[in-house]
């Protein structure tokens, strides 16, 4: 049902995107930080280098700078690691852009526990939480280069005010299908079932969908919901699947608080209360280390994630 063999960043779909969109809107400029093929803006930059500006480590002064430009009449998209981005910058992007309401992209690259090597200070865990109690602050998060590519694309075209774009660093799974109809708020149904529902965003939406395989074959079926959009989240797909299987389990590379779970928890608590299990970083810090390993240590591979949703439905 899905394509598993090409494996690819999502960096390339966001950059990919900016590319395509900046031959059709010449108000399109990005901003970088240093590293700009590490987070995929290298494709804009080649292509027009006379609207790409690069602003060093300088994360703070990039977000006032694009606030600017927006007030300006451009469409400025700038990206670096997600927990430079998110917060690092928190202040400029609450009081300079999302208080002014402004259209402004940012995209938070090299997001979750699998950034690896990098260790803590690199790993965006708290991103999500942050950037969804902002005001006027849309905030997308793809599962893999195909849906980035849509969601920037969206960004800029469905979206006037600020918008966060998450991604991972580690190469994923390429397996949705390029010429989807990407709605910014709807989610995605990749799987229906009747016995309990995975809800899942960015990388872990993959690893949802193998889960669900694993457990069919012991007899529960599993729906999977993609959530690309955290904000404004999708209430109407998450009652249906709450109304369908009375039993709800979340995932992401995220802490257990105030990211997706917390989200999901909003929507049930409010309209229909059912049992919900949140799956993600367990309150702590990760570490340096290889991506698989760190997400096995931390309940977030395949295997750890089936045993807590059989605990889960057990208990």
């Amino acid at each position: 049902m899905y394509n598993t063999h090409i494996i690819s960043p999502m960096k390339n779909g966001f950059g990919q995107a900016l590319a395509e969109l900046g031959e059709k809107n010449k108000n399109i400029v990005c901003l970088g930080t240093d590293i700009t093929k590490s987070v995929g803006m290298n494709f804009f930059k080649d292509k027009f280098p006379d609207r790409f500006f690069s602003l060093g480590i300088a994360e703070q002064n990039t977000a006032s700078v694009a606030a600017g430009l927006a007030l300006s009449g451009k469409i400025p998209v700038f990206s670096t690691y997600a927990v430079f981005s998110s917060m690092r910058s928190a202040d400029q992007i609450r009081v300079s852009i999302c208080y002014n309401n402004l259209h402004v992209i940012i995209g938070g690259a090299h997001a979750g526990i699998s950034v690896g090597p990098d260790g803590a200070t690199h790993q965006a865990l708290e991103d999500i939480a942050v950037m969804r109690s902002l005001p006027n602050m849309t905030v997308l998060s793809p599962c893999d280069e195909n849906q980035t590519k849509l969601a920037t694309i969206s960004a800029i075209k469905q979206i006037d005010g600020p918008c966060y774009i998450r991604y991972g660093r580690e190469p994923v799974p390429n397996f949705t299908d390029p010429d989807d109809n990407f709605i910014v708020g709807k989610a995605k149904l990749l799987r229906k079932g009747k016995d309990i529902s995975i809800i899942a965003t960015g990388s872990m939406v993959y690893t949802a969908l193998m889960v669900a395989d694993e457990l069919e074959k012991i007899g529960i079926s599993a729906s999977v919901l993609n959530i690309h959009t955290i904000k404004p989240i999708d209430s109407e797909a998450i009652i249906k699947v709450a109304q369908k299987t009375k039993k709800i389990v979340s995932l992401e590379e995220h802490q257990i608080f105030g990211g997706l779970g917390s989200a999901v928890a909003e929507v049930l608590s409010q309209n229909y209360p059912v049992k919900l299990k949140i799956i993600g970083m367990p309150d702590c810090f990760g570490e340096s280390g290889n991506p698989e390993e760190l997400l096995k240590k931390y309940g977030l591979d395949p295997k750890s994630i089936f045993e807590k949703i059989i605990n889960f439905i057990n208990n």
